[in-house]
Order: structure tokens, then C-alpha cells, then sequence
């Protein structure tokens, strides 16, 4: 590998870009590959294989060819909405299993009352955050506030753009009020019913690190199964 190659990679391993690495094994070159980037004619005859394998994030020797891919995945970047006390154990887990965290309330008591460290805290109306942010279906987001004037219009967005995972807290009423809701405002049953409500698997869990813990566990679920898609 030509020591350009290495230099870009690990660039763009540092911007957290997703990309991917492709070796011919026949004769040894490399180059970096992303969607809309030209292939060389090492690798040009399998530009449907290797786009294919791309968009799987499969990584290994692709079918019946000498091309070795080597997919390097965007971490998932999770949006909470709500500062309340739940979301500081859900920084911890999800900080430790490589997610990209950003919280977002637009209420400042919420933010000061919490003892949050090294993450991004947004205060901001969730519809003025996500005017400002890029945001893709390799996105997640929590909402935590029980404030339909909070959750929803994030919850809203999510929808729009197809987040892999949304999940809203609160009870089985509060859900069912929240989904006729969301129905009046012209979204589908199979675009509501994506939406992880009440959010969490069930472990029987009260107190919030209980709680944070059953929420991260059904991301990671959804996270992986997404990923083999």
C-alpha cells in the first residue's frame, strides 16, 4: 500500500467518514473507495460488486473475484432529547460502545440541574437543532422529555428522514395519545408503528440506570440489525 493511501485513511478514519479500503490481490494495489468517487481500472469491471458490498458494510473477499473490501462504518450518531436524569447513564453506556452522543433541551434549568461531561449539549428547540445538522439514516434518536412540545417535533423529523431507530419514553397511554397524534399530523401506521414505544426492551427495570441500560440494550439490538441489512 502506497504510503499516500495510508496517510488518506487514516484521515478519514480521524472525520469519522465513512469509506472503504479495496485491495486487488492479484497485483497488490489499493485505493480508497466512496459512493460517486471514480474506480480505477484495477477495479472498474466490478463497480456493481463492489458498490454492493459497500452498502451491505460487508468487509472480506467479494464473490468470485481477487477484490478484498475493507469497510470502514460511520459511527451511529445518537440524538437524545431531554437532559434529564436518565440521560446521564446513557452517555456513559453509550459513550463506551463508540456511539456519537449529542443531547439536545431547550430548557436550561434541565441542562445546569444535570452533571453532564465531555458531550455536546444543544439548548435548542429540537425543529431549530435539526435545521442546523446533517443528519442520515445511519442516525438514532431518543426522546425523553414527555413533553409533547419537545419530543414530538424531533420525533417528527426522525420519521421524515428514516432514522434506523427512534425511540420515545414514556407509558403505554402516553404513547397511544402520542401516535394518534402523529397520525393527525399525516404519517402513516407503518411509519408510526417504527417508532419504539414505550422505548426500551423489558428487563423489569425502575431506576434510571436500569432504564438507560434497557434503552441502550434495544439500540444495540436495532443497531446491528441494521447493519446487516
Amino acid at each position: 500500500m502506497k504510503i499516500e493511501t495510508l496517510k488518506e485513511i487514516i484521515k478519514k478514519k480521524l472525520s469519522n467518514e465513512q469509506f472503504a479500503v479495496l485491495t486487488n490481490l492479484n497485483n497488490g494495489s489499493s485505493e480508497i473507495f466512496k459512493l460517486g468517487t471514480p474506480i480505477s481500472k484495477n477495479f472498474i469491471n466490478y463497480k456493481n460488486e463492489i458498490q454492493s458490498y459497500y452498502n451491505l458494510k460487508k468487509s472480506g473477499i467479494i464473490d468470485g473475484t481477487e477484490i478484498f473490501i475493507q469497510n470502514y462504518i460511520k459511527p451511529v450518531e445518537v440524538i437524545i432529547v431531554g437532559a434529564v436524569h436518565i440521560t446521564q447513564y446513557l452517555i456513559q453506556y453509550l459513550k463506551d460502545l463508540n456511539f456519537n452522543v449529542i443531547v439536545v433541551d431547550p430548557r436550561e434549568y434541565f441542562i445546569t440541574k444535570q452533571k453532564f461531561q465531555n458531550i455536546k449539549i444543544i439548548n435548542e428547540w429540537p425543529e431549530e437543532f435539526f435545521k442546523k445538522i446533517e443528519t442520515s439514516s445511519n442516525t438514532a434518536l431518543i426522546t425523553l422529555t414527555h413533553d409533547p412540545k419537545i419530543d414530538e417535533p424531533a420525533l417528527k423529523y426522525a420519521l421524515e428522514k428514516k432514522f434506523f431507530y427512534i425511540g420515545a419514553l414514556g407509558s403505554k397511554k402516553t404513547h397511544e395519545n402520542r401516535c394518534k397524534r402523529l397520525k393527525e399530523e399525516g404519517f402513516n401506521d407503518e411509519e408510526i408503528a417504527s417508532i419504539h414505544g414505550p422505548i426500551g426492551i423489558k428487563i423489569g427495570g425502575k431506576s434510571a440506570p436500569e432504564i438507560a441500560l434497557s434503552i441502550v440494550a434495544q439500540l444495540i439490538f436495532e443497531t446491528n440489525k441494521y447493519k446487516t441489512i
